[in-house]
């Protein structure tokens, strides 16, 4: 029998990875930090990859009823003239799933709903870890000790598992803001089924409807030309020679529901694991979130790391699962860098060249890139 999981951080990518270790018929304890699961967040694209996994852990339907298809994604000219456009049928047909655009709340309530409640606790802050032979020490904020035969860091960027596991770390700033929020909006039915991202000079805005009357968006920045107070108004401002349609999504949103992060990524780890301790998602192979992949790739991983737990003994399964993992993760963390780069160029000339390369690249090269994307990889 299998030793219990537990899991250290109750994200997307936590709850996923609980739900597919269940599947598996493996026992596990989910420790999350907050004291409650509150509706907050904004929205987030569930994308093909990550469909084919929800399909295995059999909450597919679930997430296309609470959510909205996508099968365009497009990025503009800051007036929504399409500069470069990918349509996922050929996608949705061969791997049989669609992109789901949906409220980050809404997702993490129906994976809640699958799991053991009992399984689950709130208010443990992890301070550190300890590794000894054979299991590993969790030591939470103001409860006493856990004795741990197998752990799975799954808190996020900022992760204790990672610092105490592997303590030089590096963390890289994009040197880019990121406001998000939820817009009380009905796009015109030629957007509904469509991410818009808008490339302007040094700033762009993106835009995805998330349910009837809900708008997903993103407004991205340079940080070293942004004012860090701004007001909703102030932030419509800064897209005034953007489509106007931009602007009424941005004043549309309650400013109590917006949230503004800088944007980082994490320098690729040599290894995920060490002992009994592994990490997954964010805490492994943090990106920009300019493919839309972050939580795309946690659910890939949760997936992947159950099979091998299931299949393999701990220490070859770590091993498998970084084999099956590693190198993808690490390619969208790249590429996702890159375009970030490419999106926020200033001068006149180099946008003007980028726009010309972009529309000129040939549908089946777009093509070949996000097959690599889509495609997953099984143990």
């Amino acid at each position: 029998m299998k030793s219990k999981i537990h899991i250290i951080g109750a994200g997307i990518g936590g709850l996923s990875t609980a739900l597919a270790l269940s599947r598996k018929g493996m026992d596990y304890s989910l420790y999350e930090q907050a004291d409650a699961f509150k509706p907050v967040g904004a929205g987030i694209l569930i994308a093909i990859n990550a469909m084919q996994i929800f399909n295995k852990l059999g909450v597919k339907e679930e997430v296309e009823s609470a959510g909205n298809i996508i099968s365009n994604i497009k990025v503009t000219y800051p007036d929504l003239r399409v500069l470069s456009k990918t349509n996922l049928a050929c996608f949705e047909s061969k791997f049989g799933v669609k992109a789901v655009a949906i409220h980050r709340a809404m997702l993490q309530s129906i994976l809640l709903k699958h799991l053991d409640k009992g399984s689950i606790h709130l208010g443990h802050r992890l301070a550190s870890l300890k590794a000894h032979d054979g299991h590993v020490d969790l030591n939470f904020y103001g409860h006493h000790v856990i004795n741990a035969p197998l752990v799975v860091g799954a808190d996020g960027l900022k992760s204790t598992v990672r610092t105490s596991l592997f303590p030089i770390c590096k963390i890289r700033s994009a040197g880019q803001i990121c406001w998000r929020g939820i817009a009380d909006y009905q796009l015109p039915a030629s957007h509904a089924h469509e991410l818009n991202e808008a490339w302007g000079m040094s700033k762009r805005f993106g835009f995805v409807q998330v349910g009837s009357g809900k708008v997903y968006w993103y407004a991205v920045m340079d940080a070293a030309n942004t004012q860090d107070d701004l007001s909703l108004e102030g932030l419509a401002d800064c897209y005034k020679g953007f489509h106007p349609l931009i602007r009424d999504i941005i004043l549309a949103s309650s400013s109590q529901n917006i949230f503004k992060d800088g944007l980082f990524d994490l320098v690729p780890l040599k290894k995920w694991s060490k002992g009994q301790a592994v990490l997954l998602g964010d805490a492994a192979h943090a990106s920009t979130p300019n493919m839309g992949q972050g939580a795309c790739q946690a659910i890939e991983d949760s997936m992947a790391l159950a099979e091998c737990l299931a299949k393999f003994s701990q220490e070859r399964a770590f091993l498998e699962f970084e084999k099956l993992r590693k190198a993808k993760a690490e390619k969208v963390m790249k590429v996702s860098w890159s375009i970030g780069k490419l999106a926020h160029l200033r001068h006149p000339l180099a946008i003007k060249m980028r726009n010309i390369l972009m529309s000129m690249m040939p549908a089946f090269m777009n093509k070949i890139q996000m097959e690599s994307i889509f495609k997953v990889n099984h143990s």
